[in-house]
């Protein structure tokens, strides 16, 4: 079978919430997302950039829900790709003056990673990749990603954005 066609990415991630003013707090509110459109009290949709959405949030199947179970399957997380080093600090800024707790801050190599869960419990990743030429690889040019950790005071000596 041949691959997938280069330059094939993923659109976007549709969450069934508990509620939905709770998570648009989350995504909007500390991550800065916008919101593009809403339907009403049961879904939302938002974006960075001006795109027409990147997460779609709705409570159709959800309202009132309770996080699936460990040991149950599902969605692991969500990774949400900043643009640079500086912004994905200007994320733990905006976490960390929300209060929330990082579940994990991963170097992978390739990238540079924060792990957090939203208000529903949902596994979230904020990262940026490094530029290609710094990947880790073998003698064989073939990824050697890893997981080290990630030096939160050194991330944070990044410039605020503007």
């Amino acid at each position: 079978m041949k691959p997938i066609a280069p330059g094939t990415t993923i659109g976007h991630v549709h969450l069934k919430v508990a509620d939905l003013e709770r998570a648009i707090g989350f995504y909007s509110g500390v991550l800065g997302f916008e919101v593009t459109q809403r339907m009403g009290d049961q879904a939302a949709f938002l974006a960075a950039g001006g795109y027409h959405h990147h997460l779609g949030l709705n409570t159709w199947e959800s309202a009132g829900g309770l996080p699936p179970p460990r040991g149950s399957t599902g969605l692991y997380h969500t990774a949400i790709r900043y643009p640079t080093r500086a912004a994905l600090a200007d994320a733990l800024r905006r976490v960390r003056s929300a209060g929330m707790t990082l579940q994990g801050a991963s170097d992978h190599g390739v990238s540079e990673a924060l792990y957090l869960k939203d208000p529903d419990q949902n596994g979230v990743e904020l990262y940026w990749d490094k530029p290609e030429a710094e990947w880790p690889r073998d003698t064989d040019g073939r990824l050697m990603m890893v997981t080290r950790p990630l030096d939160l005071t050194n991330l944070l000596a990044e410039p605020p954005m503007d």
